[in-house]
């Protein structure tokens, strides 16, 4: 019954020494522990206990539950290298060490794998983003441009077509007023952002929406009359992504006055 017990420790140190993190005293059905739980490894477990051949490393808590992680003393080393060959512990410990290298390399493999997969959910929403967030507007697929006078007799500079609605022509003329305005001010030298310049026509009557403005804004660019720059940080970081376009493969976030 000695020796039964006796070896029951020494399997038991033995697999705390190769798992220095510290293990559960009791086995469950998903986690290997130090002893099979068992009436008949209580015995052993106690003897651990009592004998001082084992210490709590840690408390590791899972919701409204907590265990108690063990790992050896000096007196649980010194019980283990007495009861067996130091060099069948040592054999035990490289078992253990390629177990845990393979169980690297598939963390590794999967890190890989989702971070390819992050880049692909990124490329998409680069693409999908400014589509998604701002409303769609349909364009015919004859040119469209705006006019070189509009309705107050103000000149659109560069224009190549008529747009034949005065709304339209109304609201092309304030969008270059107010960039003129944006160029001539305390921000002059600096390209508005889009959210600014839509905001600046907040006036009108009735308001133009966001597909209006960003249908506007892609005739005046055609036509010459306005630039239209990128947004060159990450797409995350857009603070008003509705009011982003999306031009050819590109995101533009400003616009200044040719």
């Amino acid at each position: 019954m000695a020796d039964k017990l006796t070896q029951q420790i020494i399997d038991a140190l033995g697999r705390v020494a190769a798992d220095p993190g510290g293990l559960p005293l009791f086995a469950s059905k998903t986690e290997a522990g130090l002893f099979p739980s068992s009436a008949a490894a209580k015995p052993a477990a106690q003897k651990c206990l009592t004998d001082g051949l084992l210490r709590v490393a840690r408390t590791e808590t899972k919701g409204k539950t907590s265990r108690e992680l063990y790992a050896l003393t000096d007196a649980g080393w010194e019980f283990l290298l007495a009861g067996v060959n130091p060099r069948q512990v040592l054999e035990d410990f490289v078992r253990v060490l390629e177990a845990r290298r393979g169980e690297v390399g598939e963390l590794l493999d999967t890190a890989k794998r989702m971070a390819d997969s992050l880049q692909g959910l990124k490329d998409a929403v680069a693409r999908v983003l400014p589509q998604v967030t701002a409303e769609r507007i349909s364009f015919s697929r004859e040119p469209l441009a705006v006019s070189r006078e509009t309705a107050s007799g103000s000149r659109i500079n560069g224009s190549l077509a008529v747009l034949d609605a005065p709304a339209a022509i109304d609201l092309a003329a304030a969008v270059l007023a107010r960039l003129a305005d944006w160029g001539t001010s305390a921000n002059a030298g600096e390209d508005c952002p889009l959210p600014d310049l839509f905001r600046g026509l907040s006036a009108r009557d009735p308001r133009p929406t966001i597909g209006e403005f960003h249908d506007c804004l892609r005739q005046l660019h055609a036509a010459g009359s306005v630039y239209l720059h990128p947004w060159t940080g990450p797409l995350y970081a857009l603070p008003e992504p509705a009011l982003a376009l999306l031009v050819g493969h590109g995101v533009a976030y400003y616009a200044s006055s040719r």
